[in-house]
């Protein structure tokens, strides 16, 4: 009896065993022992605010290759410079501890010098333009020269037109400019830009910049109206000038080291969500800039539009900086830009 009953018991562990064996499979394999892709997260880190355009983009482009990957792909945004300003944020996709960001092509071009040319001052007249040269062979020349730096660019995404604001007075003409302190991107060319226009330019991390307006660190800035709205500068800041000055194009990038480790059909799926959120951030900049600029109008900033007679005193003052960049960059490449802008 206690024979029969040891091997019931016995009998009974091994069914247990059998069925818990073909039931679930160790970590890392599927049905009938294959392995499982490990799911590929992608930390995405942006300077902007949650509600703005690029930040919604960096959003809607993890919603779509979530989906589209079946879940292979988890997609984490980081936005309001969490993890650093935009120059962090680039160090650290070179090195892979952040998978993908999109920035301003000012910081970019501190790593790759012809970067410089989209910031050429009052370059492209308009968005449209923008478009037709950026997703064009131009656009293309520039992106294969990100991977050298650590970087792949997949297309351009846009923060929009910079405009002039500050604490001081109304700019209405470029003589209105000079002596102001001005915030600027980390790049040579700002910092060349605004000392023609008489200013005194002040680099420093997007994320230090309310502060420093706050305690009159600096007399003012300049970004696009969304920047301005969702970062609340209207708070410290009386003035807004629609300059125009520069259009900042924003790639969107992808650490190589990640980049690397991809399938062929993984970046395919890769590719096509930057593309429809590329199309959609676009889209969703351009209402932002005109919603922003109605809301400081009833904020209390004072708005101010330029004549065309003083937009052509301003592109004048930049005749030394198209010299000494065509110089630096390529006269091909700035004549090419220029040339598609006509």
């Amino acid at each position: 009896m206690k024979k029969f009953v040891i091997f019931s018991v016995l009998s009974c562990m091994l069914a247990l065993v059998g069925c818990s064996s073909q039931s679930s499979s160790p970590s890392g394999t599927g049905a009938g022992g294959q392995g499982k892709a490990e799911q590929k997260v992608m930390k995405l880190a942006v300077v902007t605010a949650q509600e703005r355009s690029l930040t919604k983009g960096l959003i809607k482009f993890g919603e779509i290759l979530e989906k589209e990957s079946g879940g292979a792909f988890k997609v984490e945004v980081y936005a309001d410079g969490k993890l650093g300003g935009d120059r962090a944020v680039f160090d650290a996709m070179k090195v892979g501890t952040i998978q993908g960001s999109t920035m301003s092509s000012g910081p970019i071009a501190v790593d790759v010098k012809r970067f410089t040319a989209l910031d050429l001052p009052f370059l492209f007249k308009d968005e449209k333009t923008a478009y037709e040269i950026l997703d064009g062979p131009i656009g293309k020349e520039l992106l294969d020269e990100l991977p050298a730096a650590g970087v792949v660019g997949l297309n351009y995404w846009e923060n929009g037109f910079r405009n002039l604001t500050n604490n001081k007075r109304e700019v209405k003409s470029i003589d209105d400019i000079k002596g102001l302190k001005i915030r600027t991107l980390e790049n040579e060319l700002h910092l060349d830009m605004w000392k023609e226009m008489g200013a005194t330019p002040t680099p420093m991390a997007f994320t230090e910049l309310f502060t420093a307006l706050e305690q009159h660190v600096v007399d003012g800035q300049e970004n696009p109206a969304g920047n301005v709205t969702s970062s609340k500068f209207y708070e410290v800041q009386k003035y807004y000038t629609k300059t125009g000055h520069v259009y900042n194009a924003s790639p969107f990038l992808i650490s190589k080291k990640f980049w690397d480790t991809l399938s062929d059909q993984e970046k395919e799926m890769v590719k096509k969500a930057a593309e429809e959120a590329k199309n959609y951030q676009r889209q969703l900049n351009q209402e932002e800039t005109k919603q922003a600029e109605e809301f400081l109008s009833k904020n209390g900033m004072t708005v101010t539009e330029l004549s065309p007679a003083e937009k052509q005193r301003f592109f004048d003052a930049m005749k030394p900086i198209y010299d000494k960049y065509s110089a630096q960059l390529g006269q091909d490449l700035v004549n090419k830009l220029r040339e598609a802008n006509k």
